[in-house]
């Protein structure tokens, strides 16, 4: 931490959000905020702890019972309003994305897009979540509603500083809930915009506050009586203890965490299509998702396809097709699982390690890196990296790739390229992977489809978008009524 004056800083220090406010937290330890393209601080934000989350919940318990009496086709109609927007201000939005984050403009624009694309599908929940009637008997009918969880509270990681918070806020507070955000400490300014863009929309005070912080945030997040529900999207490691100590204060909670995504290349892929899909994966968002590619099985004869992502990979310009990773200790722990690699006897194809952008010298970058002959037993191939880095591992056949795939401990999505349906099928069915695809690198469902992996990429029951994700934002209630005296008695009267 330094001391950084409020003058020299492009944007001012960063404040929390509670009860339709900006106001300033209670803590006085507080963080610089960087643009990790040139390494400049442009604001600072505070490591807020149990008063500002007290105060938050006190806020968000406020508004949520005229929140929740109001009926789900009211409620959207906010996230209309917001949808439209996004869209309006996806120039300035991506470029707040871009500054905090480092993502190419590109990436930024599709980031704010899927943003509005999460709130279309909440502005359909009316029809999709409607409630369930049956007549079971005679004059007796039985009826399903949902109701909302309550307080909520969403923790959402550095990678996706607009899009992520946006996987949970339309859907939670369409359901009626009332939210408590805590945005990454590194990318804590988006947030700011998306409360007043729906501020703006016409969300009630104290429907969303946000809460800015780090480790102690979070802790007093897991431990608050009067918050219900938990999700959470970060590492594996953090998704572990934030599960494990929400569950134990009887929340419900959902957290989605790391990757390690294996691509298999059979020899008959389409040269092309493969090769340009495989490297966009990695290199997408400086490698810096969880859908990100970062192992290739090769199987069988894919030299051609290998050369090919070669060639593309050393024509990819850091700073104009690659943004830089997110800090200096970022760029440090990715060149050195590198330098581990080829010290292990791997071959460095194309090496990243180094990058420097004319201009920006103080930059976080890290270039596109094509590593050849890796085993399954080092490092780089069992761990995520989170960075523009992918590895080859050699298979003989289509069984043994998906045997190594299946080794890992993670578990949010794989993919293979090839021409064979019999050989799609295989890998779909046998994959030990939540989100599978064929001829696509970055297989993400789209809405209605819920986002979710398996193993320790997740943790929890349901999903954190789509469909999947109706049963964790609400409660449902059973109804039986029976208005016909005639109906007759039964066990049930």
């Amino acid at each position: 931490m330094t001391t950084i004056d409020r003058e020299v800083t492009k944007y001012p220090a960063v404040q929390n959000y509670i009860g339709g406010r900006f106001v300033a937290s209670s803590a006085a330890d507080a963080l610089d905020v960087t643009n990790p393209a040139d390494g400049s601080v442009i604001s600072r934000v505070p490591l807020s702890s149990s008063p500002d989350i007290d105060a938050a919940v006190q806020a968000a318990k406020k508004a949520l019972p005229g929140w929740a009496a109001t009926t789900i086709k009211e409620r959207v109609q906010v996230f209309y309003r917001y949808k439209a927007l996004l869209e309006e201000h996806i120039d300035e939005l991506a470029a707040l994305v871009t500054e905090e984050n480092g993502k190419i403009d590109g990436e930024g624009r599709a980031e704010v897009l899927k943003s509005a694309e999460l709130c279309e599908f909440a502005c359909s929940l009316p029809q999709i979540a409607a409630g369930e009637v049956l007549e079971v008997s005679r004059g007796v009918e039985c009826r399903i509603e949902r109701f909302p969880v309550g307080v909520v509270a969403s923790i959402t990681p550095f990678n996706f500083p607009n899009m992520v918070p946006n996987w949970t806020i339309p859907n939670a507070l369409a359901f009626g809930n009332c939210m408590i955000l805590k945005p990454s400490e590194q990318v804590p300014l988006s947030a700011g915009r998306i409360a007043e863009l729906l501020r703006e929309s016409g969300l009630p005070d104290g429907v969303l506050n946000i809460v800015h912080g780090g480790q102690a945030t979070v802790e007093a997040i897991c431990d608050n009586p009067e918050i219900e529900g938990i999700s959470f999207v970060g590492s594996t490691r953090v998704a572990r203890i934030v599960y494990r100590r929400g569950t134990a204060n009887l929340k419900r909670v959902l957290a989605l965490g790391g990757a390690k995504n294996h691509l298999i290349v059979m020899p008959d892929a389409e040269p092309e299509m493969t090769s340009s899909n495989v490297v966009a994966s990695m290199s997408g968002c400086a490698g810096q998702r969880c859908m990100a590619a970062s192992v290739m099985m090769a199987v069988g004869a894919t030299d051609h396809i290998i050369e090919r992502m070669a060639i593309i990979m050393r024509g990819m310009k850091p700073g104009v097709h690659v943004g830089p990773v997110i800090s200096p200790e970022a760029k440090k722990r990715i060149e050195g699982y590198i330098t581990e690699a080829e010290k292990a006897g791997a071959k460095v194809l194309v090496d990243g390690r180094g990058a420097v952008v004319p201009g920006k010298e103080n930059g976080y970058y890290v270039g596109p890196t094509l590593i050849d002959h890796v085993t399954p037993e080092m490092r780089i191939a069992s761990e995520e990296v989170f960075g523009p880095v992918m590895v080859i591992i050699r298979s003989k056949d289509v069984e043994g790739a998906v045997a190594v795939q299946k080794r890992s401990r993670y578990g949010n999505a794989a993919s293979v390229f090839t021409e064979s349906g019999g050989v799609a099928r295989y890998v779909m069915e046998n994959a030990s992977a939540g989100m599978v695809g064929v001829n696509v690198g970055v297989p993400v469902p789209r809405e209605p489809f819920g986002f979710g992996g398996w193993n320790d990429s997740k943790f929890g029951v349901g999903d954190i978008t789509g469909r999947g994700s109706i049963e964790f934002w609400t409660r449902s209630k059973k109804m039986t009524t029976k208005w016909n005296k005639e109906a007759g008695v039964n066990w049930m009267s």
